[in-house]
């Protein structure tokens, strides 16, 4: 059990941070008004609200993500100004956010540590103390995974506690807590409860934020009470009873949490009978009937999604049957269920149930497009006469139709959730976690909702990790443990403590909630983490590129042995060389969610500026050509990173301008007019042509360069800062990487690597006019994909775009070499393609595979 301070202590306690007067505004619109509050030393303040009351505002002027209009905010009694949150965390603050701020694609060891500067700021990556403090963290919260996977392949409660670990590692003063509990399971709750009451003893303050009334009497001091932006209230949680609480938010008494419904309870509409899927769950089997609630209970991670995954169609079973009105059906895809009368409300309502940019209106109507259109051109009364009787009688607070979907709190946002699958006049209604997240008012509304969606016949199945919510909605409740039916209660049978027992084991619960080490201790005996194994490592996308290589230089090399000649190696290497240093310019752009078209033009304009350059002034030499080379190269890469970064200019539509921009001015400088080999020094050819140990010059001076491009994305912060911006660019934000400066950085690097590549080609190639490389800049982008980097930002290797670079340069010549037809040419390029990418995307999948049977 917690021990929350004695009120003797929470009157002595030093005030460590606070609130001061504060007031926001955004566009007009007031988020939070004279606001004061104070947290201190060795407790715990729960902040409570109803959506939109100014929570999340409050926890944000902390966090350092936006700044007060009026009034301040105090750390140790002087008034700090937080630019960014990188200061609020050098001030001692850390926040865990209601959205993690976390990043799917680099690894959990990584997510704990990433854009921590700290006191002592170090610029490079020690991946060993790294491992070595995610360890001690991961094993503070209770949990054991592998420390080198990519976050993405955990479990959402999973990545809480990542996100739980990583407030912890800063060590800081003062821990904000935003909805740290909403997808935990019960045993990962006693756990941060647990490690709660340990910082509490080491004096650390503390803000809880909270809808689960339960957890906020179980760890709060004192209670803190918002509505509509102004402070309403704070006292001690021992005096503030959950009545006076619940009125304090929603300014009324709250009648009725859990309504009674008394639907009478029809035919059988769904049947399931020995349900299961592998690694998922086992012989599930129930009757759900028209107007009956059927509850699914258990801990995260026992099957309850899964189940409603299956019955949706969005997973195949692998045992067992589902019937609808006794006929059996096998589900294909979700358009499947639904043509059966089935609607699915997923729990994660941001992630797969929402278009965050759409409106309001847009998103209500997604299910039933076909509905709203008149001559295939979609009808807003259409779209309104279907989604507006749902949203008014879930009393949908908003300004427009038309206000993107974004700008809704999460109570709101779920309401529009509920309406878009309520449009399609379900006859089956799959609630997974329908009121995690939203505050006590909205979930009234959405329990009256579905008591009354009961009492009209529709047969409901209720999956929540509320126990309270469950007991009072439910007609009948199955609990899963582990894949298995544990349990099945009528509401008249359910109870907490048979719930609970049935959805755990209980020793083994008892045995794991153990009081933790003090935290600044060194832990105790670590978990078996699991570790990458030798064959794994070789389990790479990268592999699929080798494969694809070697499929096309055999066969080629058998009809043309020339293939595999000094000469055309040598060829092949030149042109690598060039393609390579320039893929991983394109590279570091796309890290960040972006793309650079102009790249191909900024080369040619180099390479004419260099050589010309030179020309005419030859005193300058050869470092002279290339220095200017790389100079021009920089300048353009500058250009389009302030536009896109600071004027946010899409990236795509920045760089098509450039394009055509940075080959006008070469059009100009040049004027028709041509570089040639005897025009200048000797030593600019030389510096391509010449070999070391056979090996062309070019090609060594590509692998310097990519190793030193692949060393500092490795080795240094600010490399895995680029994924990070890529990766989660809302994210890096909350943590304080410097968003903007990360991506001018990306565009600046890809300047002048391309300007050095720039230089290397009119070496390479001795005649240089304005057309050099014109057209390139699709060979770049394509080597950059097959070479496995996500378009979508955050993921990619440098090894994988040399590979992906060599690929398409041996496709290229190897059918030059068997005479391929020029109008079969492009067509066979992109199958081969296809298969490099198919290839690796199997690789990919089967290291997926082994990781999830080690781990």
């Amino acid at each position: 059990m917690l021990t929350p301070a004695t009120s003797a202590h929470a009157e002595t306690s030093v005030v460590i941070a606070s609130l001061s007067g504060v007031t926001k505004v955004f566009g007009g619109t007031v988020a939070v008004a004279d606001v004061s509050i104070d947290l201190r030393a060795g407790e715990v303040l729960a902040l409570l609200g109803e959506n939109g009351a100014g929570k999340s505002t409050c926890v944000k002027l902390l966090a350092g993500v936006h700044r007060p209009d009026l009034g301040s905010v105090l750390v140790g009694g002087k008034s700090e100004h937080f630019f960014s949150p990188l200061s609020a965390q050098r001030a001692g603050i850390a926040v865990m956010h209601q959205h993690p701020g976390l990043f799917p694609d680099l690894t959990v060891a990584e997510n704990l540590f990433i854009g921590q500067t700290g006191a002592n700021p170090s610029w490079s990556v020690d991946h060993r103390r790294m491992r070595s403090d995610a360890e001690r963290l991961l094993n503070l919260v209770g949990l054991n995974c592998d420390i080198d996977a990519p976050l993405a392949r955990l479990r959402t409660s999973e990545q809480q506690l990542v996100e739980i670990a990583r407030a912890l590692s800063l060590d800081a003063r003062v821990l904000i807590m935003d909805e740290p509990t909403a997808a935990l399971s019960q045993r990962e709750v006693e756990r941060l409860f647990a490690v709660v009451n340990d910082l509490r003893a080491h004096g650390v303050a503390m803000m809880f934020v909270g809808h689960r009334m339960d957890e906020i009497y179980r760890v709060a001091d004192r209670i803190a009470v918002l509505r509509d932006g102004h402070l309403v209230g704070t006292e001690r949680a021992s005096d503030l009873t959950r009545e006076r609480a619940v009125q304090l938010m929603i300014g009324r008494t709250l009648s009725g949490l859990y309504p009674t419904h008394d639907a009478a309870v029809g035919a059988t509409v769904v049947s399931v009978k020995g349900l299961g899927r592998d690694g998922a769950f086992r012989d599930v089997s129930f009757d759900l009937r028209a107007g009956e609630i059927l509850g699914l209970g258990g801990l995260v991670g026992s099957g309850r999604t899964e189940i409603a995954r299956v019955l949706f169609g969005i997973d195949r079973p692998t045992a067992g049957t589902i019937a609808i009105d006794g006929a059996e059906s096998a589900f294909r895809s979700p358009k499947d269920a639904m043509e059966h009368g089935i609607a699915y409300v997923s729990e994660d309502r941001i992630g797969q149930s929402l278009v965050m940019d759409f409106s309001i209106l847009d998103n209500a109507s997604l299910t039933v497009l076909d509905k709203t259109t008149t001559l295939n051109l979609i009808s807003r009364t259409k779209e309104l006469a279907l989604a507006k009787p749902h949203l008014d009688r879930l009393r949908l607070r908003f300004g427009s139709y038309d206000q993107a979907v974004s700008t809704l709190s999460g109570g709101n946002q779920q309401k529009v959730v509920l309406s878009k699958w309520l449009a399609t006049q379900p006859r089956v209604l799959i609630l997974d976690e329908p009121t995690q997240g939203i505050d006590v008012q909205t979930k009234a509304d959405v329990h009256a909702m579905i008591a009354s969606l009961a009492s009209q016949g529709l047969a409901i199945i209720l999956i929540s990790s509320e126990l309270p919510e469950l007991l009072g909605m439910c007609d009948r409740m199955i609990v899963l443990r582990e894949g298995d039916v544990a349990g099945e209660f009528s509401r008249d049978e359910a109870s907490q403590e048979k719930v609970i027992r049935a959805a755990t084991d209980v020793d083994a619960l008892a045995a794991n909630v153990v009081p933790l080490q003090p935290y600044a201790a060194q832990p105790g005996p670590r978990p078996e983490i699991a570790v990458a194994s030798p064959h794994r490592s070789l389990a790479r996308r990268e592999l699929g590129l080798v494969a694809a290589i070697i499929a096309v230089v055999i066969p080629i090399f058998l009809i043309n042995p020339r293939m595999l000649s000094v000469a055309n190696l040598s060829a092949l290497a030149m042109d690598a060389g060039l393609l390579m240093i320039v893929a991983a310019a394109e590279m570091l752009v796309v890290l960040t969610r972006s793309i650079d078209l102009s790249v191909a033009a900024m080369i040619g304009l180099a390479a004419y500026g260099a050589a010309s350059t030179l020309h005419l002034h030859p005193e300058i030499g050869v470092a002279g050509a290339l220095l200017l080379s790389c100079a021009i190269g920089l300048v353009c890469g500058i250009a389009n990173g302030v536009v896109i970064a600071y004027a946010r200019v899409p990236a795509i539509v920045v760089t098509l301008g450039t394009l055509s921009i940075f080959r006008g001015l070469n059009s100009l400088w040049a004027g028709g007019m041509q570089i040639s080999a005897d025009e200048v020094p000797q030593a600019w050819l030389d510096m391509t042509s010449a070999s070391l140990f056979g090996v062309p010059a070019i090609l060594v001076i590509a692998l310097v360069t990519l190793a030193a491009i692949g060393w500092g994305l490795r080795s240094l912060s600010i490399g895995r800062e680029l994924y990070a911006v890529g990766s989660n660019p809302a994210g890096a934000v909350l943590i304080g990487i410097p968003v903007q400066r990360r991506v001018l950085l990306a565009f600046a690097l890809s300047g002048l690597l391309s300007g050095f590549t720039g230089a290397l080609w009119a070496s390479r190639y001795a005649t240089v006019d304005a057309r050099v490389a014109s057209g390139f800049e699709l060979t770049v982008i394509a080597a950059v994909v097959v070479g496995g980097v996500a378009i979508r930002g955050g993921a990619g290797s440098i090894l994988g775009v040399a590979l992906g670079s060599i690929t398409l340069l041996v496709i290229n010549n190897g059918l030059t070499l068997v005479r391929v037809d020029p109008l079969w040419l492009q067509g066979i390029y992109g199958l081969v393609i296809l298969l490099a990418v198919g290839v690796d995307a199997y690789v990919s999948r089967r290291a997926t595979r082994i990781r999830k049977v080690t781990v």
